[in-house]
């Protein structure tokens, strides 16, 4: 990990920038702290550039209340390398939806499975990196999006503690069996009225995931309406878990 640059907002929050090999990333930390403060990782839909308003809103809301936070830019997103073969997959998704068509589970299959076989690897490399930094700390907990690189982490990474998913997102059906390993609590967001999701499979993929605590909140609304009383409700679901 390098960081390349750094700056400290009002509020006292400490923004930095890195890069993890060849994959950028950035790291929020709380202003003042008197020990290590529990990370959350920041899950996105990928294009660090385009999604940094909100991804630091998010970020900066969270270490208001003694969270460091981070991300990382998704395989073949931002200015990374692109896949022809993600391209491809992501084009016939928008011809779908454009045409108001069922999508297809084999264009879903194309599109996210390649992306959680290889991003989930990355976050796990970011998480050794993070919490050998001085000032951050487990446990650890996962926020966003996409739905199943949450969904393939809270399986596979015994150091995420609990996990806020955003519904958001297509998710294989092939990963309906992992769904179902899943134990640590979860706090779902779900937008109702979001055009680019499955409505139905976001509730299917709620009722299979094996979460005793498990917490579904759905609101009215596009993909991007999220009310900004979730960015609290947020806060308390982390604090029970992370603190």
């Amino acid at each position: 990990m390098r960081f390349t640059s750094e700056q400290r907002f009002d509020d006292g929050v400490l923004e930095r920038k890195f890069t993890l090999g060849e994959i950028p990333g950035i790291l929020w930390t709380p202003g003042s702290a008197s020990a290590p403060a529990p990370l959350i990782l920041v899950g996105h839909p990928g294009g660090l550039p385009t999604m940094y308003p909100r991804l630091a809103a998010r970020a900066r809301h969270a270490a208001a209340e003694g969270f460091a936070a981070a991300t990382i830019e998704l395989p073949w997103s931002g200015d990374r390398p692109r896949s022809a073969a993600a391209e491809e997959a992501r084009a016939d998704l928008r011809r779908a939806l454009d045409a108001g068509e069922p999508v297809d589970d084999g264009i879903v299959d194309r599109l996210v499975l390649p992306l959680v076989d290889q991003a989930v690897p990355e976050w796990r490399d970011a998480l050794d990196a993070l919490l050998s930094l001085p000032g951050i700390g487990g446990p650890v907990g996962y926020s966003g999006g996409v739905i199943a690189i949450g969904l393939r982490l809270a399986v596979v990474e015994p150091r995420i503690a609990a996990a806020l998913l955003f519904a958001g997102s297509f998710v294989p059906r092939a990963m309906f069996a992992e769904a179902r390993q899943v134990t640590i609590p979860l706090q779902v967001l779900l937008q109702w009225d979001d055009e680019g999701n499955d409505r139905q499979l976001a509730l299917d993929l709620f009722d299979a995931f094996g979460s005793e605590e498990k917490t579904l909140h759905a609101n009215m609304g596009g993909h991007t309406g999220v009310p900004r009383f979730e960015g609290d409700a947020a806060n308390r679901f982390f604090a029970r878990h992370l603190k």
